[in-house]
C-alpha cells in the first residue's frame, strides 16, 4: 500500500480550491514549520504530537501532511500513523550538495583529516542561527566522541561557535544566543561578556581550542573556513 493511501481517510480542504494569498503564506509557513519540527526532534512523529507541537489545528496539519506525503517529501512510518522526511528530500538534499563547492570540497577535507589524525571530524556552519554540524568523520581511535549530521547545538558550547560569530558586533551575538544556550549540560553558565571576549580572541588568533564544555572528556580544536569576500562560512575541527 503506498503512503499516500493510508490519509485518504484525513479530512481535506477541497481539492483545487483556490486560496487567497495570505492563506497560500500561511500554509506554506506551516508547511516549513512541519520540517523544522520533525528535523528538531529528529524521529518519526505522529500525526496528533506534531499538531501539539506546532500549535496548529488538526485538521490543518492532517491536510498538509496528505498533501507532503502525496508529493514525496514526507513519508508514513511504523503503523502509518507516524511521520517523518521522505525520499525526494533526501534527492534535494544530494542535489544541493553537488551543486555547493564548499560543501562537496569540506566533506573531502574533513574526510582526509579524520583518517590522517584518527580523531572525530566535523564541518560545522549556521542554520537558523545555531551550529550545526553539516558533515562528520567518525575517527578511528578505541576512544571517540560520536556526533551525527544535522545535530544543532548552542553555539557558546562549541569552539565551532566562536569562529562562526566573529566578525559580528554584540547586538546580533546576544540576538542569537538565549539564556539557555548559556548553560552548559553539567549546569555551569557562561556568562555572556566572557562568551563575546572568546568570540573577538578567536578572531585575533585565527583558531579556537575549548576543553570541557560539552563534557569533562571533550577537546575541540577548530579553524575557519572563509568565502572569497572574507566572511566565516563554515568550520572544519576536530573533536
Amino acid at each position: 500500500m503506498q503512503e499516500s493511501e493510508m490519509l485518504t481517510g484525513w479530512p481535506g480542504e477541497g481539492a483545487g480550491e483556490e486560496r487567497p494569498a495570505g492563506s497560500r503564506e500561511k500554509g506554506l509557513n506551516r508547511v516549513l514549520n512541519i520540517l523544522e519540527f520533525l528535523h528538531a526532534n529528529q524521529r518519526a512523529i505522529g500525526i496528533g504530537e506534531l499538531a501539539k507541537g506546532l500549535n496548529a489545528p488538526r485538521s490543518t496539519t492532517y491536510t498538509l501532511v496528505r498533501e507532503l506525503v502525496e508529493a514525496g517529501l514526507l513519508e508514513m512510518a511504523g503503523d502509518g500513523n507516524r511521520v517523518y522526511f521522505g525520499k525526494k528530500l533526501y534527492l534535494y538534499g544530494m542535489a544541493y550538495m553537488r551543486g555547493n563547492d564548499l560543501l562537496r570540497r569540506g566533506r573531502q577535507e574533513v574526510d582526509t583529516l579524520s583518517r590522517e589524525t584518527g580523531e572525530t571530524s566535523e564541518l560545522c556552519m549556521l542554520q537558523s542561527g545555531r551550529y550545526t554540524i553539516i558533515h562528520s568523520s567518525p575517527g578511528t581511535r578505541p576512544f571517540r566522541i560520536s556526533s551525527a549530521t544535522g545535530l544543532q547545538i548552542p553555539l557558546p558550547w562549541t569552539a565551532s561557535g566562536r569562529l562562526l560569530l566573529a566578525g559580528l558586533d554584540r547586538s546580533r551575538i546576544e540576538a542569537m544566543v538565549t539564556e539557555d544556550d548559556l548553560v552548559l549540560p553539567d549546569g555551569r553558565k557562561i556568562e555572556i561578556d566572557d562568551f563575546i571576549d572568546d568570540i573577538a580572541r578567536a578572531r585575533v588568533t585565527g583558531y579556537c581550542v575549548t576543553s570541557g564544555l560539552v563534557d569533562a572528556y571533550t577537546k575541540c580544536l577548530a579553524a575557519p573556513v572563509f568565502s572569497a569576500p572574507g566572511k566565516v562560512e563554515a568550520t572544519m575541527c576536530l573533536v
